[in-house]
């Protein structure tokens, strides 16, 4: 294996040329048929519109950014040129921008200067060689070389961990029993927190030092930084040695020259998007989803301000596209001496340094602020831990509260919701008894705020709205339901076995591999559905009524994705992890190990209960579909892109229409939208900074009468390490608004 510092040099060679085409491919004067085109695009004064061309002439679905730091945060707004090279960027505050083109195919064109209201040829540079142009693909396509090993060597044994190598998930397994855990293994394992195949990630920094071998320099890359020990913990769980391997021969052949498969240009539909991005939070921020209206009544707070939960500094962060301003909410602890009580999430020792921030620690996270939610009164509700680790006597074995009787939880951590009201600026904390991942508010007479609970038994909790604003008691407020099936089918819930029991068909029974993360509630029928990741792979959706009289009539069923299922051969689906329900009842869930969107529709389904009803009994229900992007240097099916949720557009508010699926792409700086109508995607993709990470979205309606400028989604670059993206160390997360207009000129 070659010397890392000659794959090392020969990167920073590739990047010195790239600067040196970037800055002497001056402007060039334009030619007159540009020129002449120039003056066929009308513009306002807030607008900036022109022509793309290059050496080989106009060039169309190519993007077209304009950003200042004018303005109270810095604003960036990117739009696509249509079939004849043909732009317009709508809607600018007034202030100085800088305008330049980036597109595959090419390198970026040097910005120049400009205000609202004028227009401009842009002249577009094409990339010298293919390594070049392959610096601006997405992070998927560069995950696409990796080696991943062929279904035929599975099981696979695993040796012991070496000593001393860090661990956060406990001791790792002894075997990979198929390709399909392999692959959710680096999918998920890795991509939970960063994307993969990014610079960051597929090219091995300098500044780490010199190694005789990639192998030694990954394993070196792994131990480094705060979470060196979640990052060591992925990768033990398959296989320490091979996974080194695999990951150094990934960088090795990047290194030597290796580039994928060009994407593809912005199409049809594609051109006519409008991408707003404005910067927010602070450098170290780990953002954990966004609200921006009520996801029942998306017209609540029109043009207001639209929230992201921050994990690691304890904090709402806000963006008012209104006024182009940032601002931070701190959230607290109910007692501040309680701080030294709680967990944090990422550990505070510091192993070996990091090249970005040495050995400093940059998250003391105990308040986890994450998947804020909007109600019909316009207050954003977020969970967070915001008290000590003991549950309240309610919670515990021996209270008289019925659902502390049926499923006792001693501690929930200090999990908890807070409570904003962005018309008097106040806070309200309130205790929960149960661990939280993912929130929904429902549309019933309490306003339900439902949770998923991701560890112990799984299940879902809630929050009676309208009862915390009545009594402003916790206890009676909240209430929980464990995962529980009625295995044996007598219509009701009695005693039940754990899933580590043999099954007794006289007794119901718990759901295995419960733990919880995305959740939905079926406008239909009220019922509560839940994404279960799992493990064990292939995971599966959780459905619990919680009936009349919970938790005693909590009523649940279980449905495992098609995974060598004899009445659906061939086709593997696992890892749902995103979960949402259209209005005509119909489950979507995104399965981010296979890389497929999922429907699942369950009244074709032909059991429902009883000691057959334990996941794979009907693959009837499911329909999966594929989204674009390419798939590993392997025979797998599986998709390169990674989706940490997905969404469904109930209402329109992207302006498709109702019901349109909206998936995230986390691993290739989109948003990824299906129309069930016509089986059709279209790829919504951010461009700059390279490196956008979602992780939730959501939808409003501003005007409904107002045409795409009234309409559009909203999602930021949550990244768990936003050094990663374009910009490095000091770049912030962006908020972004994706709208889509009828035509690349529309204003």
């Amino acid at each position: 294996m070659q010397k890392i510092w000659v794959r090392l040099a020969a990167v920073l060679s590739l990047g010195l040329v790239m600067a040196a085409i970037i800055q002497t491919n001056a402007q060039p004067p334009t030619s007159m048929a540009a020129q002449a085109e120039v003056g066929r695009v009308a513009v306002d004064v807030n607008d900036i519109g022109g022509v793309v061309t290059s050496s080989k002439g106009p060039e169309a679905g190519v993007w077209v950014i304009a950003e200042t730091s004018d303005l109270p945060t810095k604003l960036r707004k990117i739009v696509v040129t249509d079939d004849r090279g043909r732009y317009l960027l709508p809607g600018l505050p007034k202030a100085n921008y800088k305008i330049w083109v980036r597109g595959y195919g090419l390198v970026d064109s040097r910005p120049v200067e400009a205000n609202p209201g004028q227009t401009l040829a842009l002249t577009a540079v094409i990339a010298p060689d293919a390594k070049a142009a392959a610096q601006y693909y997405p992070a998927n396509y560069w995950y696409s070389l990796l080696e991943v090993p062929p279904k035929s060597v599975f099981p696979l044994s695993l040796p012991p961990a070496p000593l001393g190598a860090p661990s956060f998930f406990g001791p790792p397994p002894k075997e990979v029993a198929t390709q399909a855990n392999l692959i959710d293994a680096i999918k998920s394992g890795c991509e939970v927190c960063h994307q993969m195949g990014n610079k960051a990630t597929r090219e091995l920094d300098p500044r780490m030092g010199t190694f005789p071998t990639s192998l030694e320099a990954w394993d070196h890359r792994l131990r480094m930084g705060q979470v060196a020990s979640i990052s060591f913990g992925g990768l033990t769980s398959i296989g320490h040695d091979r996974a080194l391997a695999m990951f150094a021969d990934w960088s090795d052949r990047i290194a030597q020259g290796e580039v994928p498969a060009a994407p593809a240009r912005p199409q049809g539909i594609e051109r006519n998007l409008v991408v707003t991005l404005w910067d927010f939070s602070v450098p170290v921020a780990f953002l954990h989803d966004v609200i921006s209206t009520d996801k029942l009544m998306p017209t609540e707070n029109a043009y207001g301000p639209v929230y992201g939960g921050e994990w690691s500094q304890g904090a709402l962060e806000v963006v008012d596209p209104a006024t182009n301003e940032k601002s931070e909410i701190k959230l607290p602890l109910r007692d501040e001496s309680e701080r030294r009580l709680l967990r944090t999430w990422s550990p505070q020792s510091v192993t070996i340094p990091s090249p970005t921030w040495g050995d400093q620690i940059i998250w003391t996270d105990p308040i986890n602020a994450h998947t804020p939610q909007m109600d019909t009164k316009g207050r954003v509700w977020v969970n967070v831990t915001n008290h000590g680790p003991a549950n309240p006597p309610y919670c515990k074995a021996g209270s008289d509260n019925p659902f502390a009787k049926a499923y006792p939880i001693e501690s929930a951590d200090g999990w908890g919701v807070d409570v904003y009201d962005p018309k008097t600026a106040k806070l309200e904390l309130i205790d929960l008894c149960f661990r939280t991942q993912h929130t929904i508010v429902a549309g019933d007479k309490d306003e339900t705020l439902y949770f998923s609970i991701p560890s112990g038994t799984g299940g879902i909790g809630w929050i009676k709205t309208r009862v915390w604003d009545e009594t402003h008691d916790a206890e009676k407020a909240q209430g929980w339901c464990a995962p529980v099936i009625d295995y044996n089918g007598d219509g009701k819930l009695g005693p039940y076995t754990k899933t580590d029991e043999p099954p007794d068909p006289k007794l119901d029974r718990a759901v295995g591999g419960a733990g919880g993360y995305g959740v939905a509630v079926n406008p239909v029928d009220g019922s509560v559905w839940y994404a279960a990741p799992g493990p064990p792979l292939p995971g599966k959706i959780v459905r619990i009524v919680p009936g009349q009289h919970p938790p005693q009539t909590c009523m649940t069923e279980a449905y495992e994705p098609p995974f060598n299922n004899a009445a659906a051969p061939g086709v593997l689906g696992y890892t749902p992890r995103g979960i949402d329900i259209d209005t005509n009842g119909v489950v979507w869930t995104a399965l981010s190990g296979s890389g497929h969107l999922a429907s699942f529709d369950r009244r074709k389904c032909k059991v429902l209960n009883g000691p057959t009803a334990t996941g794979q009994q009907c693959p009837e229900g499911w329909s999966l579909y594929q989204p674009p992007g390419p798939k590993f240097k392997a025979e797998t099916d599986a998709i390169t892109d990674w989706f940490y949720l997905n969404w469904t557009d109930r209402y329109g508010a992207l302006g498709l229409g109702k019901n349109v699926q909206v998936v995230n792409g986390t691993g290739s700086d989109s948003l990824l939208v299906f129309q069930p109508d016509t089986k059709k995607w279209i790829t919504l993709r951010v461009p700059y900074p390279m490196g956008f990470y979602t992780r939730g979205l959501d939808g409003r309606i501003d005007d409904p009468k107002a045409g795409w400028k009234g309409r559009g989604l909203w999602a930021s670059n949550e990244t768990r390490v936003i050094w990663h993206t374009e910009g490095g160390k000091g770049t912030t997360s962006q908020m972004a608004h994706f709208q889509l207009r009828p035509d690349p000129l529309a204003k």
